[in-house]
This record gives C-alpha cells, structure tokens and sequence, in this order.
C-alpha cells in the first residue's frame, strides 16, 4: 500500500469513527440525587433528568378532597419514614386535584424535612420501567415514582410492563420505591375493551379478570367526584386569598358560575381557569 493509499485509509476511517461517535448515545449521567428531589425519567438514552422548578399548589388549596387527601397524605409518611406502604391509584372525575395532590403531598413530605424523591414517569415510557427501577434500586434515597393520566387502550400491551412495578417480578418492587398513578378510569381500561374481550376470547371471564385485575394490585384506590357549589365558590375564594386579590367575592358569583356553565362541569381545574381570567381581565398579576 502506497504512502497517499494509506494516509487515505486513515482519513476514511477517522470519519467512520466520527460518525458512529455521533450516532451513539452519550453515556448516561449518575442523577444527582443529594441536591435534587423531583426527576423526569426519559429514555433514548436512558436518563433521569432533574426538575429545578416543579408545577405544584399547595395542599390547603385543594379543596372538596379532604378524606383521600388524610389517606395519601399519611401513606406517604409512613413510606418517607421507612415504614410499608402501597402503591395508589388516584381514579375519578376530570380537574378534580389528582396529580396536583400527588405533587403537593410530596412538597409537604420536603417541608417536614424528610427526604423523598418523586420520579415522573410517562405512560409511553413503561416498557424501560425495568431499567428504571435498576437504578432507584442502587440508591439509598425513597422515591415516589409517579405516572399520570394512566389508561389504556385496544392492544396495548404497556399494561404488562406496569406488573413489573407493582408486583416486581422475581426481584420484586425495590423497597424504596412506592407508585401513585392517576387515571380517569377505575381500571385503567375502557368499557367498550372489556366488553370485546368478552365477546371475543374463548374464555371471556379469564381474558377480562387479565386486564381488569391490574387495578387491583393498586393497596389504594382513592375516588375523585365532581365537586359542589360550596366547593367550586370556596376553591375559588382560596385562590383570591392565597394571591391576596381582594375582591367582593358575593359579586362575582354571577360570573363564577356563568364560567362554570361554559365549561359544562364544576372542578378545581375549572375553578383555577376562571380565577386566572378574571386576574387577566382586572389587570392583576400574579405570581405562580
């Protein structure tokens, strides 16, 4: 081989080098667990990403939930201070807290100085849990692994993956990991899915007991109904307090419930939209 034949060779497989350097995945980072406490799991490639600023309220502005909110709350202690607790599945009525009471329990665990890591985790992303649950494994750190908007849907086998979390497998759920999912659904699939395995399995009482038995390996189910007048007038106040808006509150019923009425449902979500246009439209700025 001449002297420019393999300097040539040289140069094609430095490019060839460079290349798959770019295609290939940055190793993945060791998350800073000790200065850290909320992560977003994300995958391609395989990373725990830290979140500095969660979106949270606080948990004296949820209103109309008072019993889940003692149950979860508590359940939440008792995993924080090591001690056993179950995995929650927060079902029910759209805009009604959900995953803003998952969030705000958490910041109540940080502001009793306890330490407890949330982990967000999306539905899309089950099939990696394993690979997840590996690392939380290897920390010392508790972890609330947290998936919202859970549900599933024709041939979707994601619902297999999310066993490996609540059940474990042969190595069975790391001891310092607990799981809330929220969902609009009691048992995370649609009626009209049911229905088919019915229809359409031979044995249609073991197909549906497959799917709708995942829910029940969820220790707490916590039901989430539309809520009240009083409620969505005093969830609504709350807001006007906590942002130090003053206002005669007797005033705006009109509008509050004319807002409501266009919506078509009462709900926290609803209650939160209204005050946000109603600081809009008044000049008032408010800081999240």
């Amino acid at each position: 081989m001449s002297e420019y034949d393999f300097q040539k060779l040289k140069v094609s497989l430095a490019q060839i080098a460079e290349a798959m350097e770019r295609l290939s995945p940055p190793p993945n980072e060791y998350p800073d667990f000790e200065n850290n406490d909320a992560f977003v799991w994300s995958v391609s490639p395989d990373q725990l990403k830290p979140v500095l600023k969660v979106s949270k309220i606080k948990l004296e502005l949820l209103v109309g939930i008072d019993r889940v909110r003692d149950i979860l709350l508590e359940n939440t202690l008792q995993f924080s201070r090591g001690l056993s607790a179950n995995n929650a599945l927060l079902w029910g009525s759209r805009g009604m807290g959900k995953s803003s009471l998952i969030k705000a329990i958490h910041q109540k665990i940080i502001d009793k100085g306890l330490s407890l890591k949330i982990v967000e985790l999306q539905r899309e992303d089950l099939p990696s849990v394993g690979r997840l649950l590996n690392i939380l494994r290897a920390s010392s750190e508790r972890f609330l692994l947290f998936c919202d908007d859970l549900s599933f849907s024709h041939d979707d086998q994601h619902y297999k993956s999310l066993k490996a979390v609540l059940d474990g497998g042969l190595e069975g759920r790391p001891e310092n990991v607990l799981f809330y999912a929220t969902s609009n659904r009691r048992h995370l699939m649609p009626r009209d899915m049911i229905e088919n395995e019915k229809s359409s399995s031979i044995n249609p009482s073991e197909a549906v007991e497959e799917k709708v038995s995942l829910s029940d390996r969820f220790g707490l189910w916590l039901g989430f109904h539309p809520c009240t007048q009083e409620d969505y007038f005093e969830m609504i106040a709350r807001y006007f307090g906590e942002f130090g808006v003053s206002t005669d509150f007797e005033k705006i019923k009109s509008q509050a419930i004319e807002w409501q009425a266009t919506r078509g449902a009462r709900s926290g979500r609803v209650a939160w939209q209204f005050f946000v246009d109603f600081a809009g439209r008044n000049n008032i700025k408010i800081r999240l």
